[in-house]
C-alpha cells in the first residue's frame, strides 16, 4: 500500500492545475506524469484504483476526525478533552470553523479519484475483462465518498465526470439535494454488485479488495436511510444467505477489534485497511493527500479513545448510558456480556483469565477498583475499541497516526440488526425471522434467546417494542462507540420528535462527581453523589445534526448557495412518523 503514493500528487495537481488558460508556449515533459498520460495502460490505472483505498484512511475520511464526528453525534460516546470535537459533540459548530471543511474536503479527494478510474477505462490500453473489477472499485468508493458527504452535509455538489476539474469554472458546480446524491450512490452501488467477484474468490478479494458484499452491504444501508425497507431487506438477507460469498460471525467478539490475523475475517465485509503495529513507516504525515512514500499508514483513534492515563488524547468518553445497558442484561451463565469489556475500559469481577483485567502493558484499568477516567479535568469512562487497551501488544498509546487496528465499517452483526429491523418495518412487526437475526447476535455474546430475557423479553411483542430494543439495546451494545450511531440518528428522525429527543439528552448525559464539593477524577458510574453537568444537545438547533459548510467554501464557491440546513437554521422535518419511544420495565 505505498506504491500508490507516487500518483497521488500528480492527480491533485492535475484537478488544479489543468484549468490553465492557454500558454504562449506549450512544451511538454514526456516524462512527467499528468491526469493526460498517467493511466492509459492496465498497470497505472490498477495504481489509480490502489489510490483510492488510501484516500479512505485521510484525516476527514476514517484517520481521524471523518470517523470521529460520527461518534461524537450520537448519544453513546461524548467530548471529554472539551476542545477539539466540542463543537461536533454539542452540534453548534459555527460556519468559521475550518474544521467542517475536512470531511468534505477529503472525500471529494477519494471522489476525484475514482472520477479519473472511472472515465480513463473506456479508452486506457489492455484492460480487457480487468477493466470491470477496477469499475467496481472505483464505483464502490465514489458511492462511498457520497455516502458520507450525504450524512454529514445533507447537499453536496454532485460530480461523476473526471473533465469537470479540468477548467476552474465547470469546477465550480451547483448543490445537489440530498435525495440526488442518495439516487447516485443507489446507481453506482447497483452496478458495482454486478461487477465485483465475492471474497469467496480469495486471493485480494478476501483481504481488503471491496467485494460485492462491500457494494450490497452499503447499498442496503442507503436504503435504510432512505427508508426503502422492502429493497434494503432484499440486499440484506442475500448477504446473510451467502449470496455475495460467504459470511459468518466469528465466535469471539473480540476477534473484530484486534490487529493482524483477525482482520479481514469471516465477519467483515469492509473495512479499512492500515499497516499493524511494528510494520508502519515513520513519516507521520497528516497533510490532505498523504504523499509520503515512508507513511506510518495508521489511524488515530485509538490516540482519540484512549485515556490520558495511558498517553492517549483522552478526547472522547463512553456514555454512562451505554455502561449500564450492558449491565441491564447478564448471559445464560449469569456473567457481564463480553462486548462490554471489548467496548469500554471498566474493572470488573467478572475478568479472569479469558478477559484479563489488564490495559497497556502492566497499567490496569480499575487496579484498585477505582478505575481510570478517560480525561482528568473532565472524567469519562475509557473506550477501549480500536485502542490496543486489550490487547496487550504494547505498553503505552504512541498518539498520531499510529494504531494498526482495521477499522470494521460494515460487519455482519450489523447486517443481521438491519435486516431484523427492514422486516420489522416492511411487516410493522417482527416475524421469526426478525428475531432469529437478533439471536444470532445475541447468542454469540452468550445471552439467551430475545423471547426468553427477562428484561426484554416485551421487544417482540409489537413493532415499536421490537424497534426500541433493535435502537436503544442491540444496537449499542453490539456496534457501541463505532462509526454509524449518528447516521442511526438522523435515518430514525430522533431530532425532530420531543420524546426522543429527550431520550437523546439523558444517554448523552455527562457527570460531574463532586464529594464535599470538590470534583473527583474517579469513574462517574461508580458514584452516588454524580450529577449531570450537560448533556451533548443541549445546545442543538434544528438543522444541525448536520456539519454546517466552512464559511471560505460558500465564499469561493457561490454557486453553493447559503450551504446546507446547519447554515441557515433551518429544520429537516421527518416525512414519516417517528416511533415512539417503548419502555422496558
Amino acid at each position: 500500500m505505498k506504491k500508490f503514493n507516487i500518483i497521488l500528487t500528480s492527480l491533485v495537481a492535475a484537478a488544479t492545475l489543468s484549468g490553465c488558460s492557454e500558454d504562449l508556449l506549450d512544451v511538454k515533459n514526456t516524462n512527467q506524469m499528468t491526469s493526460e498520460n498517467f493511466g492509459n495502460e492496465v498497470e497505472t490505472l490498477e495504481e489509480a484504483v490502489i489510490a483510492c483505498y488510501n484516500h479512505i484512511r485521510m484525516e476527514g475520511t476514517y484517520s481521524r476526525v471523518g470517523y470521529n464526528y460520527d461518534v461524537c453525534r450520537g448519544d453513546e460516546a461524548w467530548n471529554s478533552s472539551q476542545v477539539w470535537y466540542l463543537p461536533f459533540d454539542d452540534l453548534n459548530s459555527p460556519a468559521t470553523n475550518e474544521m467542517n471543511n475536512w470531511v468534505f474536503r477529503d472525500w471529494y479527494y477519494t471522489i476525484n479519484v475514482a472520477n479519473f478510474v472511472i472515465n480513463k477505462i473506456p479508452t486506457a490500453e489492455g484492460v480487457s475483462e480487468a477493466h470491470k473489477r477496477m469499475r467496481g472499485q472505483a464505483l464502490f468508493f465514489r458511492a462511498l465518498g457520497y455516502y458520507n458527504i450525504m450524512g454529514y452535509y445533507q447537499c453536496a455538489p454532485l460530480i461523476t465526470d473526471y473533465e469537470t476539474y479540468s477548467d476552474l469554472e465547470k469546477s465550480y458546480v451547483s448543490m445537489n439535494s440530498q435525495q440526488e446524491l442518495i439516487a447516485q450512490i443507489k446507481t453506482d452501488l447497483e452496478e458495482a454488485v454486478t461487477l465485483l467477484p465475492s471474497r469467496d474468490e480469495g486471493g485480494e478479494w478476501a483481504q481488503g479488495r471491496v467485494t460485492c458484499g462491500a457494494a450490497a452491504g452499503y447499498l442496503a444501508k442507503t436504503l435504510m436511510f432512505n427508508h426503502e425497507f422492502a429493497e434494503a431487506q432484499k440486499y440484506l438477507e442475500n448477504i446473510i444467505n451467502g449470496e455475495y460469498g460467504k459470511y459468518e460471525l466469528v465466535e469471539n467478539y473480540g476477534a473484530n477489534f484486534q490487529e493482524g490475523a483477525y482482520e479481514n475475517n469471516s465477519e467483515s465485509i469492509f473495512e479499512v485497511q492500515f499497516l499493524d503495529n511494528g510494520k508502519q513507516g515513520t513519516d507521520e504525515e497528516w497533510t490532505p493527500v498523504n504523499v509520503s512514500s515512508d507513511a506510518t499508514q495508521g489511524h488515530a483513534i485509538e490516540s482519540n479513545f484512549a485515556a490520558g492515563a495511558f498517553g492517549g488524547w483522552a478526547d472522547i468518553s463512553a456514555s454512562v448510558w451505554l455502561y449500564q445497558l450492558f449491565k441491564s442484561e447478564s448471559t445464560k451463565e449469569g456473567k457481564l456480556d463480553p462486548r462490554l469489556y471489548w467496548t469500554i475500559g471498566t474493572s470488573e469481577s467478572d475478568w479472569t483469565e479469558d478477559y484479563p483485567v489488564g490495559g497497556y502493558g502492566n497499567v490496569y484499568y480499575g487496579k484498585d477498583k477505582s478505575g481510570i477516567v478517560t480525561n482528568n479535568n473532565y472524567g469519562g469512562i475509557p473506550i477501549v475499541k480500536w485502542t490496543n487497551a486489550r490487547t496487550g501488544i504494547i505498553s503505552a498509546v504512541t498518539t498520531g497516526l499510529r494504531c494498526g487496528i482495521n477499522l470494521r465499517l460494515l460487519r455482519l452483526a450489523d447486517v443481521y440488526l438491519l435486516a431484523a429491523e427492514a422486516i420489522n418495518e416492511v411487516n410493522n412487526g417482527p416475524t421469526a425471522k426478525a428475531i432469529e437475526y437478533v439471536n444470532k447476535v445475541r447468542n454469540r455474546a452468550g445471552l439467551c434467546n430475545l423471547e426468553e430475557s427477562t428484561k426484554y423479553k416485551s421487544a417482540v411483542t409489537s413493532a415499536d417494542a421490537f424497534f426500541e430494543y433493535l435502537a436503544n439495546v442491540e444496537r449499542p451494545r453490539e456496534l457501541g462507540c463505532e462509526f454509524g450511531r449518528g447516521f442511526d440518528l438522523i435515518r430514525w428522525g430522533w431530532f425532530y420528535n420531543f420524546d426522543r429527543l429527550t431520550q437523546m439528552k439523558e444517554h448523552s448525559a455527562i457527570y460531574l462527581n463532586k464529594v464535599n464539593g470538590a470534583v473527583k477524577d474517579t469513574p462517574l458510574y461508580l458514584e452516588p453523589q454524580a450529577e449531570v453537568a450537560k448533556t451533548s444537545y443541549d445546545t442543538y438547533v434544528e438543522g444541525h445534526e448536520y456539519i454546517p459548510y466552512y464559511q471560505n467554501t460558500l465564499n469561493t464557491n457561490p454557486n453553493l448557495g447559503n450551504g446546507n440546513s446547519a447554515n441557515t437554521n433551518t429544520p429537516n422535518t421527518p416525512t414519516f412518523a417517528v416511533r415512539p419511544v417503548y419502555n422496558f420495565n
